[in-house]
């Protein structure tokens, strides 16, 4: 039997999924052929900003093994999108993707989902699959993409450090400040697919 929390979670988020527009944040914003570049992007724009740290702080909220494999998992998956991308390989609803990923994660960390430390890893994993991807495929064709790619993943290994920190430290004396957090990532979700924010 499928807990209600999971339930509730799951349809919110096909619900935004499906009157989701395209935000189009990932086109064109910014060079893609420097490390600095890569490094400052996540830092840049609210949907990556507040994805981060929801993987960081939904990894401090389950605890044990979750505290290093989500984070992991994330920026692993995310270098993978990113080959993926940059290899031209077609996938669907990057942009309604990215989009859920907000709501989606927001929404985990609110509800303080407790999910196997496995589950975590698969939705963590296809997330920044869509993420990953929509950044390889801005490095253009004469271009490694390397040097972008590497500072992508530092800025979102600290995001996710961040997150984890806010997490255990204050999630732990105060664990409605990090579901707080959460909820304020699932509104910066829905914003963007309404285009708000």
């Amino acid at each position: 039997m499928v807990p209600a929390t999971i339930k509730r979670t799951s349809l919110s988020a096909v619900l935004l999924l499906a009157a989701a527009m395209p935000a189009y944040a990932h086109v064109g914003i910014c060079t893609t052929s420097s490390w600095s570049a890569g490094f400052m992007h996540p830092l840049s724009g609210l949907d990556h900003l507040t994805v981060m740290i929801a993987v960081g702080l939904w990894a401090a909220l389950k605890g044990g093994k979750a505290v290093v494999a989500w984070p992991l998992a994330f920026v692993a998956v995310m270098l993978a999108g990113d080959a993926l991308g940059m290899l031209q390989v077609p996938l669907p609803f990057i942009e309604p993707g990215i989009l859920a990923s907000v709501v989606a994660l927001g929404l985990l960390v609110a509800l303080a989902v407790d999910l196997p430390v496995s589950a975590g890893v698969a939705i963590i994993g296809l997330f920044a699959l869509f993420h990953g991807h929509a950044h390889g495929t801005e490095v253009p064709e004469n271009a490694s993409g390397l040097g972008y790619m590497a500072g992508f993943a530092v800025a979102t290994a600290l995001l996710h450090a961040a997150g984890l920190v806010a997490g255990l430290g204050l999630g732990i004396r105060f664990p409605g400040l990090a579901r707080a957090a959460g909820g304020a990532c699932a509104a910066v979700g829905a914003g963007l697919a309404f285009g708000v924010l």
